[in-house]
């Protein structure tokens, strides 16, 4: 059994990942898919499998062998990343990917090309490299592995979503009027690092007033106001594996309709994650969450999916959407969120971060939902 080590500063103390557990199920689907390889291309499924987390290289996994290609810059890390990963994988350093590449492919007569992340260019090169052997585009192939998370993700996941839970804590007491949305955004991401995060899993979303209403908002140097809501999206990185939270605000004096709306939202959400367990259609959980605004007359309102999946990407499948069309299962973890957005007035939202079980979840987020939000 291959393990990999917690790395980081944040992840010192962490559980080990399965490395080689990872590599025995990607070549059973290779072998399920008729694969002799698979030229891997996308840097997080590069480090999923080898912990290789270097800007340039190519991964080439077959029945027997597993290469590591990357250029000079990366010679020592490269070598102390798969030992920390206890990997046991041939390294090319060479520039020219072209000679390892079709070294690591051997043999192999028809080899899988990441058709989600090559370009079209990377393909014909590949497949000029792979001259007489078939290249096959393969779509999300690695993808649908990463989505059920072993032992050691979950704690890198459920230490980010901790580490993220208490920056709120602290910097929730500035949200007063007259500080910017700038300003917020920046003492949090600080918080966070100062808390253990290695960095952001995203920027991080501060959003007031009227631009609440935006559900992917830049923070800018528009200040608090009375009134206003405010929508923060953030998450902290440990060890490549971030967190997502949103929590709304609502600023004193505020008016009863948008009361109304965050009570919706609060109840939307809470419906979702009752909705969320093995077994139950990914498309269910969105329709817990759209449906309780649909009755609350926010249907309209509520312009994205409910969740997805998270870990080395935050946004990765599986997808709770209207369109979704998997089943959910034990070991996956997905955000709920719920929004609804009313152009010129402002927006709610409201996200956890929870790990699928066979009766239910379990929240790795818990921050309180309702901060400042006065009483009726």
């Amino acid at each position: 059994m291959t393990t990999t080590p917690a790395s980081g500063a944040a992840g010192v103390d962490l559980p080990p990942m399965d490395r080689g557990a990872r590599l025995d199920r990607l070549r059973r689907r290779l072998d399920e898919d008729g694969l002799d390889a698979l030229v891997v291309t996308k840097p997080q499924n590069i480090r999923w499998l080898t912990g290789f987390t270097g800007s340039a290289g190519a991964a080439v996994v077959t029945a027997d062998d597993l290469t590591v290609v990357t250029d000079d810059r990366y010679e020592i890390q490269v070598a102390q990343q798969l030992d920390a990963a206890a990997v046991a994988a041939t390294v090319a350093i060479d520039r020219d990917r072209s000679g390892p590449v079709r070294a690591g492919v051997g043999a192999a007569a028809r080899v899988g090309l990441e058709a989600g992340h090559a370009t079209w260019a990377t393909a014909r090169q590949v497949d000029g490299w792979l001259d007489g052997r078939e290249v096959v585009a393969t779509l999300d192939l690695i993808e649908a592995l990463r989505q059920d998370k072993d032992p050691g993700e979950i704690a890198r996941l459920r230490r980010a979503a901790g580490i993220a839970d208490g920056a709120l804590a602290r910097i929730a007491p500035s949200l007063v009027a007259g500080r910017t949305e700038r300003e917020v955004a920046r003492d949090l991401d600080r918080t966070m690092v100062d808390l253990g995060a290695e960095g952001l899993s995203f920027p991080t979303i501060v959003a007031t007033g009227p631009n609440s209403a935006k559900p992917h908002a830049t923070p800018s140097d528009r200040p608090l106001a009375p009134g206003d809501a405010v929508v923060i999206d953030f998450g902290a990185a440990v060890d490549g594996y971030g967190s997502d939270m949103t929590r709304s605000f609502l600023i004193d004096p505020v008016a009863d309709a948008a009361i109304d709306r965050y009570r919706a939202v609060e109840a939307a959400q809470a419906a979702g994650v009752a909705a969320v367990a093995a077994g139950v259609d990914e498309r269910a959980v969105d329709a817990a969450c759209r449906d309780l605004l649909t009755e609350r007359g926010l249907g309209e309102a509520f312009v994205h999916g409910t969740g997805h999946g998270i870990g080395l990407e935050i946004h990765e499948q599986p997808f709770l959407s209207t369109r979704a069309t998997g089943v959910l299962r034990a070991g996956q973890v997905v955000t709920v969120e719920p929004g609804v957005y009313l152009p010129g007035d402002g927006g709610i939202r409201i996200e956890d971060s929870v790990l699928v079980t066979d009766d239910g979840c379990v929240p790795l987020t818990g921050a309180p939902k309702d901060h400042h939000v006065p009483t009726r």
